[in-house]
């Protein structure tokens, strides 16, 4: 059945298309509130279609769609999907892209703060987002130059101290490790240090300006200098929000600017009525902006948290209604998500997509730079290796030992030219004895068919190319395994840089100056990289039990254990005897063995 006739079957209900190209690889996921209008509109002639989307629709040779019940069904099936497929038409954030937050642990009697990336439901009071030109780091030397909160990560409740530290003295910390202060006084501290983060920045000067004050009349002037330039710091992120807007604004603003072809994505931050950070991301996206807008911000809030109250947009959503009900669902009550006409919101708005419009003028050449690396370079490795499709996904292995101990092996992952480093795996040679390289390749690539039907997405998809880490005894070994696969598969000799096709005894030379080349040197070298911190991470921890075992009535069961439940010597060290005595299988006499242990190494 061709498009045309497969167009006529399409049901108007709301779910999710994907666009295939002639080898059947996913080049695009939408989702739709009436499938039968939305698919059709690609293939209808308009002039209102982007130079992307009809590089897009040019490469169109097939779809399928799935049907949804709720168009909220629909915004959260696209976004899985997009994250399974990655496809090359579509956003898909870098798992690695989260921002640093201010977390304050409400659920203690005397609270913490501290610097985290992750957020929980546990009661903590989150603050930020800190992005470029506000640094987490200043603020956090703000506020314990301001306020007498403490800085160190015990358990008050476990270890008590016999005496203040140099903190106190200080006037940095009012140490409630030794009782001098309530858990109430404490706690309102707290509260200060929470209104000068959400913006009220009146009552931290006055603060700084009397403690210098003071210092200067004690002749403590080394003191008053840090005030001093805790004051300039102040200013400094106080110019940094030199938007002032209404104290009770805390919104998340999201716009888009494109040429046509390429477009950037502008995130601003306003919080306490003021704007505290802006960033822009280049990205590659073949589809309207709201389109854009939407899985963009569907795929952030998975990796960052909802702090403010509400959204603001610089375009209308066609599912502007679904994604405010999934992000309330997030956060656990309403968030307002809008496009604002006017007003303030209107004025924030508007600034966001300036920011987004000057940026892409600037970046894109470095868009275009970035897609002929990665795009352009799968292309290109498809033409010279006489592919049969362009390998959409490739899979990289390197095996690594010494003189046969600790064997291991890598597999990476590029998916579009680009690592996709949460598919990265690692694997311990479980068969092979001594150090042969070949046996230990097999034995990789055997446990890597038999995992075809997984359901672990790493192993589940199939690789378009494979490339080994080595010459033809390397790919001897791999072809011996991944006959009659499918795949396409090659050796990569490092020395000369050369390429070795199966049952061709000469190698193929790549232009060096190809970015193809440059392509397969970068699954490479990553795989070498991964090999080698697994091996060095494997002989660490060997070196460490031989270690353990010199302890009396451990031996390499229980020096395991220790090292699983510690995670490090340094916990092991410092651990109580109460606590070593909660590992499996060490009693009252093997924990003081291990206190004993340190204890005298510590002697010597």
């Amino acid at each position: 059945m061709d498009i045309k006739e497969k167009l006529k079957d399409l049901p108007i209900s709301p779910g999710v298309y994907l666009m295939l190209d002639e080898f059947q690889q996913v080049l695009y996921v939408g989702k739709a509130k009436n499938l039968k209008n939305r698919v059709k509109s690609y293939f209808l002639n308009s002039s209102n279609k982007t130079e992307k989307t009809m590089l897009l629709v040019a490469k169109i040779k097939d779809f399928r769609y799935i049907v949804t019940s709720t168009e909220v069904e629909a915004l959260v099936l696209e976004n899985n999907l997009i994250k399974q497929y990655k496809p090359y038409y579509n956003i898909l954030l870098k798992d690695d892209k989260s921002y640093p937050y201010i977390k304050i642990k409400m659920s203690e009697d005397y609270p913490r703060i501290e610097i985290t990336r992750k957020l929980r439901a546990d009661g903590s009071k989150y603050f930020g987002p800190y992005m470029i030109g506000l640094s987490i780091k200043d603020t956090m030397e703000l506020i314990h130059s301001i306020y007498p909160v403490r800085s160190c990560t015990g358990d008050l409740k476990k270890n008590r101290a016999k005496r203040e530290c140099l903190n106190y003295h200080i006037g940095r910390c009012l140490a409630p490790c030794t009782g001098r202060v309530s858990s109430s006084e404490y706690k309102e501290t707290i509260k200060k240090v929470m209104s000068f983060l959400s913006g009220n920045d009146k009552e931290a000067r006055a603060i700084l300006e009397d403690k210098l004050h003071k210092a200067v009349e004690r002749e403590d002037f080394e003191l008053a200098i840090q005030y001093r330039d805790s004051l300039e710091l102040l200013d400094k992120i106080i110019r940094k929000q030199s938007v002032n807007l209404p104290k009770d604004l805390n919104i998340d603003i999201f716009s888009y600017a494109n040429n046509g072809l390429y477009g950037v994505i502008n995130y601003t931050v306003v919080r306490g009525g003021k704007v505290v950070g802006s960033e822009n991301l280049p990205i590659n996206e073949a589809c309207e902006p709201e389109e854009v807008l939407s899985t963009y911000i569907m795929q952030f809030y998975e990796k960052n948290p909802i702090v403010c109250e509400e959204i603001c947009i610089s375009h209308e959503l066609s599912f502007m209604t679904e994604l405010q009900d999934y992000l309330s669902s997030i956060k656990g009550q309403k968030i307002n998500l809008h496009h604002p006409k006017g007003g303030v919101r209107g004025q924030l708005t508007t600034l966001s997509l300036n920011n987004a419009s000057e940026s892409l003028q600037k970046t894109v050449t470095k868009i275009a730079t970035t897609e002929a690396l990665t795009r352009g370079a799968v292309d290109q490795l498809k033409d010279y290796l006489d592919l049969p499709k362009p390998p959409k996904r490739m899979e990289c292995y390197d095996i690594s030992n010494i003189s046969g101990t600790d064997k291991v092996a890598s597999m990476v992952v590029f998916i579009n030219g680009e690592p996709a480093k949460e598919r990265y795996r690692r694997f311990r040679i479980k068969t092979v004895v001594g150090s042969d390289d070949f046996a230990s390749m097999r034995e990789v690539l055997s446990r890597r068919v038999n995992e075809f039907s997984s359901s672990d997405i790493s192993f589940s998809e199939i690789p378009d190319l494979i490339i080994v880490d080595g010459g033809k005894g390397q790919l001897s070994s791999a072809v011996s395994i991944l006959e009659g696969t499918g795949i396409s598969v090659i050796g990569l000799a490092k020395r000369e840089e050369e390429i070795f096709k199966p049952y061709i005894s000469e190698p193929f030379i790549l232009p060096r100056d190809s970015l193809a080349l440059k392509l397969c040197q970068r699954i490479r070298d990553e795989a070498h990289r991964f090999a080698i911190t697994y091996h060095r991470k494997l002989r660490g921890e060997r070196q460490t039990r031989s270690n353990l075992k010199n302890i009396e009535g451990v031996g390499d069961k229980k020096a395991r254990a220790l090292l699983a439940y510690f995670k490090k010597v340094e916990n092991i060290k410092d651990a109580s005897i109460e606590e070593i005595m909660k590992v499996e299988g060490f009693g009252l006499e093997t924990a003081k063995a291990v206190k004993k242990y340190f204890s005298s190494e510590d002697e010597v």
